[in-house]
C-alpha cells in the first residue's frame, strides 16, 4: 500500500510514520511536512512544529512542502496513495489569528479531499475534542459541539465539510478523528503546547516541585497515551466505516493525579506549587470521551491505563 501523512513530522504524525515502517516494512511511506522555520505567530509559539528529529530512523520518503502552497502540494501528484493520513494544521489552541488558521485547517481541507477523491484513496485527519468546548462536566458525544476558539472552530468546520461530503458521495471514505488530550514521544519540540505530561515530567526531572494550577484535583481530562491514539488511527485508515469518532481513553483523571502519577514513577515526593490559572476564556475544565461507537464500529479499544502510560513514556524518555 502506499501511505501519505501530512504533518508527518510532528508529534502524532511521526509515530504513525514509524508504526507503519515497523509494523508494515512493505508499504511505501510518504511525509508530508513544512517542518520549523523558525516562524511564530502573534502569541509567540512556532508556526510550523515538524522537527526532523522525529524521523531520524524513518526510511521513507519525506517531502517539505506547505499545506497552504498549491503548488508544493502538486508534488502529491506524482503518487496514487490509497490511504491519505492528514494531520498537518496549526494545532495551538491559544492562537487569535483566525484568518492564519482557517486558511490552514478549512481552506487546505478542501484540497486534500479532493486529491483524496482523485487518487480513491482512504482518507483519515485529524480533528479534536477541543470543538465541545466547555462540557459542564458532561461524557463527550457526537452532536454536542460548542467550539470556543478559532482552532475548535477550525476542526468543527472540517467536521461539518466531512459529513457533508459522505452525504453527497456514497462512494467516498472519510473518517475524523476527535482526539483528546494526546501525550507520549516525540511531542518535545511542541514546546508549551506539549501535554501536561510532559511539562509536569521536565520540572520534576529538574529537581524543581510541580507547578500546578489551583484547584488541579478539580481539573479533569481525557488523557490519552500515543500508542492508542496510533491504534486507533490505524483502525480507521483500515476501517471501511465513515464519519466522526472520539479518541480518547473514555477515563477523565486530574491534573492532580497526573503529577502525583510522574512522581511516583520517578521516585520523587516534591511539594506542589499552585498558581492561578491565567486562562480564562474558553478553557476545558472537564473532558470525558464517550468512546463508544469508536469500539463499536472501529474495533477501538484502549489499552493504556493513565499510570501505564505515563510510566511506559517516562522510561523512554528518562
Amino acid at each position: 500500500m502506499n501511505i501519505l501523512i501530512t504533518g508527518g513530522g510532528g508529534f502524532i504524525g511521526s509515530n504513525l510514520a514509524m508504526h507503519f515502517q515497523d509494523k508494515y516494512p512493505k508499504y511505501n511511506i510518504v511525509v508530508f511536512d513544512a517542518f520549523n522555520n523558525g516562524t511564530k505567530m502573534q502569541n509567540g509559539n512556532y508556526q510550523f512544529l515538524g522537527n526532523y528529529n522525529n524521523l531520524k530512523h524513518f526510511k521513507g520518503k519525506v517531502i517539505c512542502g506547505d499545506i497552504t502552497c498549491d503548488g508544493e502540494l502538486d508534488l502529491l501528484s506524482n503518487y496514487k496513495f490509497d490511504i491519505i493520513f492528514h494531520l498537518a494544521a496549526i494545532s495551538d489552541t491559544r492562537v487569535d489569528d483566525q484568518q492564519l488558521v482557517f486558511k490552514t485547517n478549512i481552506n487546505t481541507f478542501y484540497k486534500i479531499i479532493d486529491i483524496s477523491k482523485k487518487m480513491n484513496a482512504k482518507l483519515v485527519y485529524a480533528s479534536s475534542a477541543a470543538v465541545y468546548g466547555n462540557s459542564n462536566n458532561k461524557i463527550l458525544s457526537i452532536g454536542n459541539e460548542n467550539p470556543n476558539n478559532p482552532y475548535a472552530f477550525s476542526k468543527y468546520a472540517m467536521d461539518k465539510i466531512t459529513l457533508s461530503n459522505i452525504n453527497d458521495d456514497d462512494k467516498i471514505k472519510i473518517i475524523g478523528l476527535r482526539y483528546f488530550n494526546v501525550y507520549g514521544p516525540n511531542e518535545q519540540h511542541k514546546g508549551p503546547t506539549s501535554s501536561t505530561i510532559l511539562q509536569f515530567a521536565k520540572q520534576i526531572m529538574n529537581k524543581t516541585p510541580p507547578v500546578l494550577f489551583e484547584k488541579s484535583d478539580k481539573i479533569l481530562r481525557d488523557f490519552v497515551y500515543i500508542e492508542d491514539v496510533i491504534q486507533a488511527t490505524l483502525k480507521a485508515g483500515f476501517s471501511n466505516e465513515n464519519g466522526i469518532f472520539n479518541v480518547g481513553s473514555g477515563i477523565a483523571r486530574s491534573f492532580q493525579d497526573v503529577a502525583d502519577i510522574i512522581q511516583k514513577v520517578l521516585n520523587t515526593n516534591f511539594q506542589c506549587s499552585y498558581i492561578n490559572n491565567p486562562y480564562t476564556g474558553g478553557y476545558q475544565y472537564f473532558t470525558q470521551a464517550d468512546i463508544s461507537s469508536t469500539e463499536s464500529k472501529l474495533g477501538f479499544k484502549p489499552k493504556y491505563s493513565l499510570e501505564d502510560g505515563i510510566s511506559d513514556y517516562m522510561h523512554k524518555i528518562i
